[in-house]
């Protein structure tokens, strides 16, 4: 008897201990201080109203936290610590209104007062979020950083006067406003969706169940036209298109961005393909939506083929289909590059005997049992097709990349 009471009491504080584990790191939440904002600008109000326009398509390039804590700010952050002045004015009735943040690294609660977030999930939800709001899925899952604005929903049902209700909406509506005008001025899109499935969003971002999404803000580095948005050219100037082939994982950020880059500022349209659509990631943890799957994309739509090279790109040295699209490419006098690890794509696609090529040194041999001429320096241009050593070499590899496009 003696035994069985002292294993009952040994049985009873161990269910004590472990349900006490689970209790606390139930509720254990990560507080992110953030830095103090910047109150003075090189944008002036009246340019910053001018620039203002919806943009329905970014990069995917992740936020740093400097950013999202300035954009979180202008919303409902604090301007006056003497009297705990805001940026957006609120009565007693708007007073709850939350903002909530979701970005690459999960979701967070803006705390305007201590100006820091509470991370509430320690993962990435946009995907999930995006089908929220159907037709306007792509600007979410792109997005560098989405924000909620929320209110109570006990509030609101219980509200004795319509003008508190109103009064909740119109502070929504200013602190829309004020985060649109932050992003532009820090050289930044954004566009708000009012028309989404609020169950939806409660869903994706697990959100209180007492609390209501009144309006959603997609903010990132803006996109240039895809392929399916390029309308009547004006200048009757002949329209550049290219596809990026990058890999679904594990690719050189570097090269991947600094490409984005060059061709953004060249006016050249471009699409990301991959073998799956949505976010990809980078080696460095970048973040890209692409919009395309290598198999859809069609030679005789692009003046050129760029293969984005990384770890991650071995998935393509014996994929067919990217194989066939290279050897199509190149019979068609296509502009074909490839960046560090990718030459032996083209390798293994078999159009590299007698050119004159470069790639990391890991892929020379590859490269020399394909009758490539294995140079080793930092870019290569052999007629259509370019080649670099890696993520030293991407910028002179995107200029000589974008002169053979656009014809310079």
């Amino acid at each position: 008897m003696k035994r069985l009471t002292i294993l009952i009491v040994i049985l009873t504080c161990f269910t004590a201990l472990c349900l006490g584990q689970r209790r606390v790191r139930a509720v254990t939440q990560k507080i992110i201080q953030l830095t103090r904002p910047k109150t003075v600008g090189k944008v002036s109000f009246e340019e910053a109203l001018s620039k203002q326009q919806d943009v329905l398509m970014f990069t995917g390039q992740t936020f740093e936290r400097i950013l999202i804590g300035q954009l979180a700010w202008a919303a409902q952050g604090v301007r006056e610590l003497q009297t705990n002045l805001q940026t957006v004015s609120s009565t007693e009735a708007a007073s709850p209104i939350q903002l909530y943040l979701a970005t690459d690294e999960g979701v967070f609660a803006y705390q305007p007062d201590e100006n820091s977030m509470e991370q509430t999930i320690y993962q990435d939800v946009r995907n999930a979020l995006s089908t929220a709001a159907a037709p306007m899925a792509d600007s979410i899952a792109s997005a560098g950083c989405v924000f909620i604005i929320t209110v109570p929903t006990r509030r609101l049902s219980t509200q004795r006067r319509a003008s508190s209700r109103t009064s909740m909406y119109l502070q929504a509506g200013h602190m829309a406003q004020n985060i649109q005008l932050q992003a532009i001025c820090m050289d930044l899109g954004s566009v708000t969706i009012s028309d989404f499935d609020t169950r939806n969003v409660n869903t994706a971002c697990r959100l209180p169940r007492n609390v209501e999404p009144l309006y959603i803000i997609c903010v990132g580095y803006p996109a240039s036209q895809t392929v399916s948005e390029a309308g009547d050219d004006q200048t009757g100037e002949t329209i550049k298109r290219v596809a990026l082939i990058v890999p679904s994982r594990n690719f050189r950020d570097e090269e991947f961005f600094e490409t984005l880059k060059a061709l953004d500022a060249a006016s050249i349209q471009r699409v990301v393909a991959s073998k799956r659509i949505g976010i990809i990631r980078g080696f460095l943890g970048g973040g890209f939506e692409a919009n395309m799957l290598v198999n859809q994309l069609k030679v005789d739509d692009y003046d050129a083929f760029i293969f984005i090279g990384g770890a991650g790109a071995v998935e393509y040295v014996n994929d067919p289909v990217a194989l066939n699209l290279i050897r199509e490419a190149v019979e068609k006098r296509k502009i074909v590059a490839a960046t560090s690890t990718a030459p032996s794509i083209l390798a293994n696609a078999g159009v590299l005997k007698g050119v004159k090529v470069t790639a990391f040194l890991s892929e020379r041999d590859i490269l020399l049992q394909s009758g490539a001429v294995y140079m080793g320096t930092p870019v290569e241009q052999d007629m259509k097709i370019i080649t670099c050593s890696g993520p030293d070499a991407v910028v002179p590899f995107t200029r000589a990349l974008t002169d053979a496009i656009t014809g310079r």
